[in-house]
């Protein structure tokens, strides 16, 4: 087992690699002036070119890239200029490691503004995954036990029904009438465990939490019942069965463990996916959260901010991937990690 985990480990660390350097290479291809944005509308041409030369625009990919890799590692210092750094300290700003960057935009490392951002998405994946994950597989369940019945169709329907509506649609509806016009909530806002405890966390998460589950549980439902249903066709639940095993036995040891194989895979990878940000509703519920960070860089042609967003989704979905992978063996006995 510890072998299996340090070669998915440095599988991984090799496909971070290889991602860093497609989105540098992306990055690097764009037609946009970095230097400009930075030196501003009245900036000179030779003012634009020490800035360039300043930030290390000038320099070739590979170069960059290796700057940028570095400063992962070890920091790295805006703009890395050694002249500046004797003659004007105070105009260096310094990255601490891990340094995903430096946004002109914002005047502040993408380090700084991702760990302000955060604890928003975090918060608001977690929430929302442990309602989706909760509601969606016992409910899935649900139906495949009562397979063909009143029960089945109308949790189908509702599930159906409700992967229908996009996000923001029921982030809206709700946001308008549970809690504006019907008080039932108040209106939602992000508030950190530190300011308001569990509860005003909480509190502040249900809406926002319910609007990004709402979709997911709906898929997860029938995701859910489609594979339990399969499972209790295959030989070993029928030799369960036969042996005169209790049914919840049979059904939670046997064909449940064996169908949550492919939706911890799915639920893994939403999850990881979601820590990017949560862009609709971060944005329906104005919640500052790593979404709405990126939509923001994305307006503003903030390029290090969204070079240092990709490279950490990509980081979440590598280690969702190990993680998930490792689950496998505990789930289902069948598998065997080679």
């Amino acid at each position: 087992m510890l072998a299996y985990v340090i070669r998915r480990l440095f599988a991984g660390v090799i496909m971070l690699i290889v991602m860093s350097i497609v989105t540098f290479a992306l990055f690097f291809a764009s037609p946009i002036d970095e230097a400009s944005f930075i030196c501003g509308k009245n900036c000179s041409a030779a003012q634009k070119k020490q800035t360039s030369a300043a930030m290390g625009y000038d320099d070739p990919f590979a170069e960059q890239w290796w700057k940028f890799a570095k400063g992962v590692v070890q920091g790295r210092d805006y703009p890395d200029d050694p002249k500046l750094r004797e003659t004007a300290p105070d105009t260096i700003v310094h990255c601490d490691a891990p340094c995903l960057g430096y946004s002109r935009e914002r005047g502040d490392t993408v380090t700084n503004l991702i760990k302000d951002t955060f604890p928003v998405s975090f918060s608001l994946a977690i929430s929302a995954f442990v309602l989706w994950m909760v509601g969606g597989v016992l409910l899935g369940v649900t139906a495949a036990l009562k397979k063909g019945s009143i029960i089945d169709r109308g949790l189908v329907g509702l599930s159906l029904i409700a992967y229908a509506f996009p996000t923001f649609f029921v982030g809206l509806v709700l946001y308008k009438f549970v809690a504006i016009k019907w008080g039932l909530t108040e209106i939602p806002h992000y508030t950190s465990i530190a300011d308001g405890g569990i509860g005003g966390w909480l509190s502040g998460l249900t809406l926002p939490a319910i609007t990004l589950a709402v979709f997911f549980m709906a898929a997860y439902v029938r995701m859910t019942r489609s594979y339990v249903i399969e499972s209790f066709q295959e030989d070993y639940v029928r030799t369960a069965r036969s042996k005169g095993l209790p049914e919840r036995t049979v059904t939670y040891k046997h064909a449940l463990r064996a169908a949550l194989t492919p939706i911890v895979t799915m639920a893994g990878l939403d999850f990881a996916g979601l820590m990017g940000g949560a862009i609709i509703t971060e944005s329906v519920f104005n919640y500052p959260g790593m979404g709405k960070l990126a939509v923001r860089a994305s307006s503003d042609f903030d390029l290090p901010t969204t070079v240092g967003l990709v490279v950490l989704l990509a980081a979440f979905v590598i280690l969702a991937n190990i993680i998930v992978d490792l689950l496998y063996a505990v789930i289902d006995p069948r598998v065997r990690l080679g």
